[in-house]
């Protein structure tokens, strides 16, 4: 990961599905670290960047939105989900144009007096988006939590959710991307480590000065 000035270190946190990064982002905002959530951002971008919408219809067609304008998320879905070839396409499409829009985000929270910021998102180490910051933390939490809290907060069944973690690059090649593991298996103190997480950051900035 690149060097840079304190003014501009960016932090990014992933993890898979079911790991609790949200709620692990939600402590660090307590700190008043501002956080950058590529998943919203990713939609946000799909449904109003023209360029992005004019890729996608070209992609996969114009079914791909409705007559309003409205991002058909079931149509697409219906492509890609078997089709990695057709999914590698679509990323490319937006992870490009989602970085350069977390980078002018990132420019501003630094202008405002942001200590560092945090880019949160589940494939920040498969899209390469990590080769762009300076730390990163990675959420764990053992298999079957993961699926228990999903299947709870989807109302899906436990193989919906067994299926998409296997989408998911395992956590153990996760950890030699990471910087700092957070475990999040509800035994060890979430607010602890993401204080000596912070702490650590801060100690590293410092010593860049």
């Amino acid at each position: 990961m690149k060097g840079t000035e304190k003014s501009s270190y960016r932090v990014g946190i992933t993890g898979g599905i079911g790991s609790g990064k949200s709620t692990v982002c939600k402590i660090f905002e307590t700190l008043g670290i501002p956080v950058y959530d590529a998943d919203y951002w990713a939609k946000w971008l799909i449904q109003h960047d023209p360029n992005v919408k004019t890729g996608i219809k070209q992609l996969l067609g114009e079914q791909a939105y409705a007559h309003d304008e409205t991002y058909d998320r079931a149509y697409v879905a219906s492509i890609v989900f078997n089709d990695p070839i057709k999914l590698g396409e679509l990323n490319k499409l937006v992870h490009p144009v989602l970085e350069e829009h977390a980078k002018a985000w990132h420019l501003e929270k630094s202008r405002e007096g942001a200590l560092y910021t945090l880019k949160e998102a589940a494939l920040l180490i498969e899209s390469g988006s990590y080769k762009h910051l300076d730390y990163l933390i990675l959420v764990t939490a053992p298999e079957e939590l993961r699926i228990a809290r999903v299947v709870k907060r989807d109302s899906v069944s436990a193989e919906q959710v067994m299926a998409r973690i296997k989408q998911q690059l395992p956590e153990n090649e996760k950890k030699q991307f990471a910087n700092t593991i957070i475990n999040n298996d509800e035994k060890h103190s979430l607010v602890k480590q993401v204080w000596e997480c912070h702490h650590e950051i801060l100690g590293i900035m410092k010593s860049k000065d």
